[in-house]
């Protein structure tokens, strides 16, 4: 009889178990069916979905270019860490041993990347050859310019930089310094701006972007009326009913992100030529940067969230305010 029992349990526990894989692997199954005839619909009303995937894709370009913009501003910046360079102008009558103690003291500064030591004879024969006034200068009995430190700061940063200067502006062989940076300030109160001006201008598209799927959705809704209301009526829930409309959603969020991440290219690759022979003129290895791996995943994973969030405003409001009504 126990092993009756026995039996009868383990039965039952490996049914429950059947049955529970059952359902895991049926529920899955129809999302994916839903999900293939969502996109279905999409294709049986192609203009309509086009142009929905065409208002989101240009939509999500803007705010998209706008942020490579500030991207690549942002490398010009970086690249120009020698502009936050600070010339330190020694004493007259300094010798050399002194210099290069004070040499000595400032590359062992944490603050400091780098020293760099031009003496007064190599200033006058660089100064005679990019001025052009080489043979006057042979005429002076005494050399007029003083020797230089060139000071590279560790942080680079205008504030810290400016500290800096005027610490170092106190060494007792110190003349005077020179930090010129404010155009290098200039430029990242620009970027400042520019990601600013990206996140509100992101922000009123993609609410756009949003009523715009929502009505599409709606649209579709009641023009699925009467289905909608056979469906209730034999039973079916709202979740079931509104699964196709928001697999809609994310569809056209998929196209929209692609479509977006398209153009963005080809006027990358426009502007690249361009750019191109401007940089050749002054010699320069300049590249445009594009969207790396990550930030086209967070394109499209902000067309979809954007997809999914506008069908699913729509879909909550107007599926269930439509009720089958009696014969």
């Amino acid at each position: 009889m126990s092993m009756l029992f026995t039996g009868r349990a383990t039965s039952g526990a490996s049914s429950r178990k059947v049955g529970l894989v059952r359902r895991f692997i049926m529920f899955w199954l129809d999302h994916f069916r839903q999900a293939l005839f969502s996109l279905g619909e999409l294709w049986r009303t192609p203009s309509a979905s086009i142009l929905t995937i065409a208002v989101l894709g240009v939509s999500l370009t803007l705010p998209t270019t706008l942020h490579l913009l500030v991207k690549n501003v942002q490398q010009i910046s970086d690249s120009f860490t020698e502009a936050a360079e600070i010339s330190l102008f020694i004493k007259e009558g300094s010798t050399e041993t002194q210099i290069a103690s004070l040499v000595h003291i400032l590359q062992a500064d944490k603050d400091i990347a780098r020293v760099s030591w031009i003496n007064k004879q190599q200033a006058l024969a660089e100064f005679s050859q990019v001025s052009g006034f080489g043979t006057a200068l042979s005429l002076l009995s005494d050399n007029p310019l003083p020797d230089v430190l060139l000071v590279l700061p560790q942080n680079t940063a205008a504030e810290q930089a400016k500290q800096l200067l005027t610490r170092l502006q106190n060494e007792a062989l110190v003349e005077t310094g020179k930090l010129d940076i404010d155009w290098l300030t200039r430029l990242d109160a620009i970027v400042s701006l520019l990601r600013q001006a990206v996140l509100v201008i992101a922000l009123l598209l993609l609410s756009a972007v949003l009523l715009i799927i929502g009505n599409t959705i709606r649209l579709s809704i009641m023009n699925k009326k009467d289905e909608i209301e056979v469906m209730k009526l034999v039973g079916a829930t709202d979740a079931f009913i509104q699964r196709p409309f928001l697999y809609s959603g994310v569809w056209f969020g998929v196209f929209g992100g692609l479509l977006s991440y398209l153009i963005v290219e080809v006027m990358l690759l426009w502007l690249q030529s361009a750019i191109g022979s401007l940089t050749s003129l002054y010699q320069s290895q300049f590249q445009l940067m594009s969207l790396s791996l990550s930030e086209f995943i967070s394109l499209m994973l902000i067309a979809v969230i954007l997809g999914l969030s506008g069908s699913y405003i729509s879909v909550r409001r107007h599926i269930s305010a439509i009720e089958p009504t009696g014969p």
